[in-house]
C-alpha cells in the first residue's frame, strides 16, 4: 500500500516536479508547528529555517521569506511594495491568500500572490528548509532555487537584531 501525502503537500511536491526544481519534501512525525521544532527536527540552525509570513499591504497579500531566528518587519515589506502600511494576515486570510494553513505556508505555488521578498542573509546557507503545505511536511532546498520557484526578491525584509522593533514578526 502508498501512503499518500496530504493534498496541499501534493500540490507543492506536483509543483517542485513540474519545475524540475532541486529538492526533497520531508515528513516529521513529531511535527514542526514553530522555527524552534523545525530546526530540531531536521537538524539544522534556527537561521536555515525558511518562515513564510504572509502580510497584508495596503489591500495585496505580500509574502515574506524570513529565517527562523529573525523577526520579519512589516514597516520594510510595506515600504518595499510602496505601501503606507502592513500587517499580519489574519488566519483566515493566510489560507484563502495561499490554500495553505498558518504554520504551514509554502512558498510556493501561491497564484494569488504576486510579490514575494526573501531575506538576502538566506542566500548565505547552501540548503536551507521552508514549509510544504503541512505542519509536519517541509521542503529542503537551496536558498538560489528558493528564490527562483517563489519569483522572490532578494532584500533586506527584518527587524534590525541590536533593536526588535515593536512591530517585529515572528
Amino acid at each position: 500500500m502508498v501512503a499518500t501525502w496530504p493534498e496541499p503537500v501534493e500540490r507543492v511536491s506536483s509543483f517542485l516536479r513540474d519545475s524540475g526544481a532541486e529538492a526533497r519534501i520531508q515528513e516529521f512525525s513529531d511535527g514542526t508547528p514553530t522555527a524552534v521544532d523545525a530546526a530540531a527536527a531536521v537538524g539544522c540552525g534556527l537561521d536555515q529555517i525558511v518562515k513564510s509570513l504572509v502580510l497584508v499591504c495596503g489591500d495585496k497579500p505580500v509574502l515574506a521569506l524570513v529565517p527562523g531566528d529573525r523577526r520579519g518587519d512589516p514597516m520594510k515589506v510595506a515600504r518595499a511594495v510602496g505601501a503606507e502600511s502592513a500587517r499580519i494576515a489574519t488566519a483566515k486570510e493566510v489560507k484563502a491568500t495561499t490554500g495553505f494553513p498558518p504554520g504551514a505556508v509554502a512558498p510556493f505555488p501561491l497564484p494569488k500572490i504576486e510579490t514575494v521578498l526573501m531575506e538576502r542573509s538566506l542566500l548565505r546557507h547552501p540548503l536551507v528548509w521552508a514549509g510544504a503545505g503541512s505542519p509536519r511536511h517541509m521542503v529542503g532546498i537551496t536558498p538560489v532555487e528558493l528564490g527562483r520557484l517563489a519569483r522572490a526578491k532578494p532584500m533586506d525584509v527584518v527587524t534590525d537584531p541590536t533593536y526588535d522593533s515593536p512591530g517585529g514578526v515572528r
